[in-house]
């Protein structure tokens, strides 16, 4: 079976209210591509994946007049993709869903969100993904209030045959100080950011250990805007958030597995994989990261798993393919993550 991840970027700019995609000419959400020239890179992008389910991350809006899922369905139709069936969780108001995109006659998946809805009170002890954790952030004694922008897809799989495992679908908040104008004004946004983020990979540490008590198998999968040694500001905590999801202080029976995050565990001076690309307007030039990732369960590592990074330039398989190559560029700036493992 293959699972994949993908942050599509603005995708939800590609169709209209009634879930139909716009491929014309004018202009999407990406800089200098129309909606039909992203639209075509996603088709070509989606049909060499050949994935058995899909996370789509940035998935398109879900409201009174949106559908998320009809307009998966109706992209997977104008592509003639086996993916064809959709699912998504609780909807936010950024239209960045998280939704899922599968083969239904390779596997069944259905939302299934745990934890008990904590309202503005909050709770500490894993709450619903759509409610509020209680969690005291800067150690004044003081409990804060942190909520998902984009609450985790909470997923009950099963495979052919019948194996049933579970799969959470993230979008941690970006560590990015995104309208801070003076130095201080970063340091204090990028701060207060990194401990929202932290905050949110805790909360999902911690419905991580509840599956792994349990005994189910596990994927963890999204753009978690983070990485080990992304900023300086990780010195401040300690830890970076995909450390405590992966639970690296943890005993092995207790660990998800990602290779690409080990491979960044091991320092600074060793080349890690990358899975973004943004273009820097002051520098005029590519800015890469390590942001998306699949993570799995320790019994899942006896099911042959095999990742792969399907990035234009660093794969040169897919170098090899003008086509590919040119519609991964295109379709978004994070490039997929897959997992093959035998389910």
């Amino acid at each position: 079976m293959r699972i994949a991840t993908y942050n599509v970027e603005w995708m939800n700019a590609l169709f209209d209210d009634d879930g139909q995609p716009l491929a014309d000419d004018a202009p999407s959400a990406r800089y200098g591509i129309s909606r039909g020239a992203q639209l075509d890179a996603l088709g070509i992008v989606f049909t060499a994946l050949d994935a058995d389910a899909i996370l789509i991350v940035e998935a398109p809006d879900q409201n009174r007049r949106r559908s998320t899922v009809a307009a998966l369905q109706a992209l997977a139709r104008g592509f003639d993709l086996r993916t064809g069936t959709a699912v998504v969780g609780f909807a936010n108001e950024t239209e960045q869903e998280i939704a899922l995109l599968y083969d239904p006659a390779a596997v069944t998946a259905r939302h299934d969100p745990r934890g008990t809805f904590a309202g503005k009170k909050g709770s500490g002890a894993a709450p619903r993904f759509d409610g509020t954790f209680l969690i005291d952030l800067d150690i004044d004694a003081t409990p804060d209030l942190v909520k998902f922008s984009k609450p985790p897809l909470e997923l009950a799989m099963a495979g052919p045959g019948g194996r049933e495992f579970r799969m959470i679908g993230v979008h941690v908040k970006s560590k990015a100080p995104y309208g801070a104008a003076t130095p201080d004004e970063i340091m204090r946004r990028s701060i207060a950011n990194r401990r929202k983020q932290l905050a949110q990979c805790i909360w999902l540490r911690q419905r991580v250990d509840e599956h792994l008590a349990a005994g189910d198998p596990l994927i963890v999968l999204g753009d978690f805007n983070d990485g080990p040694g992304l900023d300086e500001y990780e010195r401040l905590f300690g830890r970076s958030g995909i450390e405590v999801v992966l639970g690296s202080d943890r005993p092995i029976s207790e660990r998800l597995y990602d290779p690409n995050a080990h491979v960044a565990h091991l320092g600074p001076g060793v080349a890690r994989p990358t899975t973004a690309r943004f273009y820097n307007a002051a520098s005029k030039c590519y800015l890469t990261a390590l942001l998306d990732y699949i993570m799995v369960s320790p019994g899942l590592m006896a099911r042959r798993p095999a990742w792969r990074v399907w990035h234009p330039f660093d794969d040169p398989a897919i170098y090899k393919v003008p086509e590919l190559r040119e519609a991964l560029l295109t379709a978004s700036d994070h490039f997929p993550v897959t997992l093959d493992i035998e389910l």
